[in-house]
């Protein structure tokens, strides 16, 4: 692949601007096959070579526009990590677990390189492979975070685009060697490493958010262990109940171990941090702090199996989030928006490492307000975007209700939510979970599946709140680490 006499020329824009990486998305599910076939392949050189891709990034109305413009034979990089087609891939189920390829920018010097001040396909591209084609994109605006940050006639050109004509070799994508698959001199050899099974070790700690509805509806009463109480005490219980646990499992050797970071997120009218007692105001905590910094304890009721049966005992629990219900709004998009600040700095620390991935659950009983739907799917689709080398962000939603309704957990197809508009919602808003999960979901749905499902539930009762937490906090724990 021959590089440009005036190659230099190229690298002093690239410097101007601060521009040391390209990118370019795919589903985790194709990062085999890339290294296997030594790189990224046009999708037009994919199907002369018979290379079935498992996730296509594209459509199909996509690739007739590329054949319209001649385009087919070329891959495509582009300037930012939150490029706007991958999370309308998202959208349309075309990709469920996207992965950003770190791309050398020495491919912009290649001869056979087009440059593009736009979508190559958008009506008024300008495409050229010299110079002054390269100099016609708008570098300070694909340096922004997202399009959104820019004026709508400016938009486009956020989307920029690098063109590769047939085939981007492998040592030009700087991080392949980042996911967990080691990359052999044969490429045919490949040893595969299945996503979500790194184990949690207190160099390699996962992390767990807890989004929990304090809206006044979270008053309405329901049934919890016998009692009466309102949705926002039961709630508390049950996430306290659950952080409890996480910490349980942390306590090797008498010593309180690092295995988590773990964050607590109320919302309302607006979100906040929502640790109570000596750790209010803080974001992260780890099981040693939440260990030796219980807000409360406090006396409940619980059933316990005895030779007599199921009898009802008091027993005394350790509290860390307060049950409130004073919020006149669903601000959900707050607290996702929380919830994305925390981990863009969680993921600075562990993006590289082979970390098993965060898992989000956001805990509601209606549906949110104060902003669009295309808004909190955006904001969704950007949490599920992030990722370690072990896997995707995972993002549980789940609706609970007082009162029963047809309720449906961990669905396979939106079919099993009939017409729920709401559940379908949610669905869109959820991760598609990994298979390791489908043994504990079968014991929930009473089925059995080779499919997987997504992370949602709606018109959960309270014991069924606690089974899906149950699933949702997994512990790859290694023992000895």
């Amino acid at each position: 692949m021959a590089k440009r006499s005036n190659w230099q020329e190229f690298k002093a824009i690239l410097d101007r601007y601060g521009i040391r990486k390209l990118y370019h998305f795919t589903d985790r599910e194709n990062l085999e096959s890339i290294i296997q076939q030594g790189g990224l392949y046009s999708w037009a050189d994919c199907e002369n070579k018979g290379i079935k891709i498992s996730k296509p990034g594209g459509g199909q109305m996509s690739r007739s526009l590329d054949c319209r413009r001649n385009l087919q034979n070329y891959v495509r990089v582009s300037f930012t990590e939150n490029h706007p087609m991958m999370y309308v891939a998202q959208n349309e189920g075309r990709i469920s677990n996207p992965v950003i390829l770190e791309i050398d920018p020495e491919v912009i010097y290649l001869d056979d390189s087009l440059y593009a001040d736009r979508n190559a396909t958008k009506t008024g591209a300008q495409i050229g492979g010299t110079l002054e084609d390269f100099k016609k994109i708008h570098f300070s605006s694909v340096l922004e975070r997202t399009h959104f940050d820019l004026d709508t006639d400016e938009q486009p050109f956020f989307q920029a685009e690098i063109l590769i004509k047939n085939f981007l070799p492998l040592k030009y994508i700087t991080n392949i060697g980042n996911f967990g698959m080691p990359i052999p001199a044969n490429p045919t050899q490949l040893q595969t490493k299945d996503a979500y099974t790194a184990q949690i070790t207190r160099n390699t700690p996962t992390a767990f958010i807890f989004l929990v509805d304090h809206s006044v509806s979270m008053q309405t009463t329901t049934m919890y262990n016998g009692e009466e109480m309102p949705m926002a005490e039961a709630v508390a219980r049950i996430v306290n109940h659950q952080i409890n646990e996480l910490v349980l499992r942390c306590i090797k050797s008498n010593e309180v171990r690092h295995y988590y970071d773990i964050a607590l997120i109320g919302y309302g009218e607006d979100a906040y941090y929502a640790w109570n007692g000596n750790l209010e105001g803080r974001d992260f905590v780890s099981p040693e702090e939440l260990k030796d910094n219980p807000y409360k304890k406090i006396i409940t009721k619980e059933e316990k199996r005895t030779r007599r049966g199921v009898e009802v005992k008091e027993v005394e629990k350790v509290q860390w989030l307060e049950a409130r219900s004073d919020g006149s709004w669903t601000h959900v998009h707050k607290a996702f928006g929380l919830a994305k600040n925390l981990l863009d700095k969680w993921m600075e620390r562990h993006h590289e490492q082979d970390c098993y991935p965060p898992t989000i659950i956001n805990i509601t009983d209606g549906i949110f307000n104060g902003t669009t739907y295309d808004n909190i799917l955006q904001q969704t689709n950007e949490l599920k975007a992030m990722f370690t080398n072990d896997g995707n962000v995972l993002l549980f939603n789940i609706h609970i209700t007082p009162s029963g309704g047809a309720k449906v957990v961990f669905p396979i197809s939106k079919d099993e939510l009939g017409g729920n508009d709401y559940g379908k919602m949610l669905f869109d808003m959820s991760s598609l979970l990994p298979t390791r999960y489908n043994q504990p979901i079968a014991n929930v749905r009473g089925d059995q599946s080779n499919e997987r499902h997504v992370a949602m539930a709606v018109n959960a009762d309270m014991s069924t709140l606690i089974q899906l937490m149950d699933i949702g906090t997994p512990t790859n724990i290694s023992q000895n680490q």
